[in-house]
């Protein structure tokens, strides 16, 4: 495949899997699990989240080989009661046990109405904005909740000094006949995946998101990596800098209170004071059955209005509609269905590179190339 005079490569989105699938299974995860991998890592990309997409593969792989995520685990059930439920992944790959804790969740809800669902000790959850889908699925409402054990990336409002990590939210919401309500983002200026697709030869950071020592704002991702030119490898440890928190200090409230339920009260441990703790992630999800607060007509004419009424108002910018959260995520999807996945020759060139390291042989029918 060759690359576009910006730097681009479009790779379509089932050959990309299978590569992805290929790695991971080259690298020592089942064949089961590697798609779901895969899967979970690409559909990120279909929906325009390219943070958390393929970006990722050569750092799963590190974290495979430094023993802080474990493939071919499943949940352990810690608590269970009608109310809610405590589980541990077990340091297992989100696209594995993150799978299983949000139907433990979807299952409880149906049976009692609402469930509150804590998930311990979880590899990467990937897009949390997955998780809300798949209980959309199940016609449920749902909300989530993510931080990130001894992972200091994000400032708070007022400081330089990293304290949070980029702990993100997703909410999700059913609207009859028409798509769902799906609001997912990190509570940082961005995610840590932009920065690192910025450095990349990707999307350039928005103005200010970065925040060095001497309290200047910066878009250079060396303020979160150390110096980058030449390198694959991305290391935030290097840096010297912090990631802003979203919206000032409303972001950092938001923020600190992710901490606090993800790692305190769920139990995987928040991102600091720094201790001797491996890398994962804590999720507080919360499954509603939208039957159990009324008639599911009223509820259902209620929300239609009301999306109506937002879709309905007069535009900013002419030709530019109001959109609704997910609305986003389901252009790009059409537009990379059509049009194949983007990706930066660089982040592609690490992700041969991890491919080779692993063992999948440039003659294998499943390896990309760069033309």
């Amino acid at each position: 495949m060759a690359a576009s005079a910006t730097g681009l490569v479009r790779v379509e989105a089932g050959r990309l899997q299978s590569f992805v699938a290929a790695t991971f299974a080259a690298a020592g995860c089942s064949a089961e699990e590697a798609e779901a991998v895969a899967a979970g890592l690409v559909d990120a990309n279909m929906t325009g989240h390219d943070s958390h997409g393929v970006v990722r593969v050569p750092r799963y792989v590190d974290w495979m080989r430094s023993g802080d995520l474990e493939p071919g685990q499943t949940i352990a059930v810690v608590t269970d009661n009608p109310a809610m439920a405590v589980l541990d992944g077990r340091y297992g790959f989100g696209a594995t046990v993150g799978r299983q804790a949000v139907r433990f969740g979807i299952d409880k809800a149906r049976q009692f109405g609402v469930a509150v669902v804590a998930l311990r000790h979880a590899g990467h959850l990937g897009r949390i904005g997955q998780w809300a889908e798949m209980a959309l699925e199940a016609g449920l409402v749902s909300l989530h909740v993510v931080n990130v054990a001894q992972s200091r990336l994000v400032a708070p409002f007022g400081g330089v000094e990293r304290r949070f990590s980029t702990n993100p939210i997703a909410f999700g919401f059913p609207v009859p006949d028409g798509p769902p309500v799906v609001l997912d983002f990190a509570t940082s200026a961005v995610a840590e995946g932009k920065v690192m697709v910025a450095s990349q030869g990707g999307k350039p950071l928005p103005e200010g998101s970065l925040i060095r020592p001497d309290g200047q704002l910066s878009t250079d991702p060396a303020t979160l990596y150390g110096p980058i030119e030449g390198t694959s490898h991305r290391d935030h440890r290097l840096g010297t800098g912090a990631i802003r928190a979203m919206g000032e200090h409303k972001g950092s409230g938001l923020s600190l209170m992710c901490e606090l339920l993800g790692g305190a009260l769920a139990g995987s441990g928040t991102a600091g004071p720094p201790r001797d703790q491996r890398f994962c992630n804590g999720m507080v999800s919360i499954y509603m059955s939208p039957g159990a607060f009324g008639a599911d007509s009223a509820i259902a004419a209620e929300t239609r209005a009301f999306v109506d009424y937002v879709r309905e108002t007069v535009p900013a910018e002419a030709g530019s509609p109001v959109l609704l959260p997910g609305d986003p995520e389901r252009l790009a999807r059409q537009d990379r269905t059509a049009h194949g996945v983007p990706i930066t020759v660089e982040t592609l060139g690490a992700m041969i590179e991890t491919a080779r390291a692993v063992g999948l042989s440039d003659n294998d029918p499943r390896m990309l190339r760069i033309a």
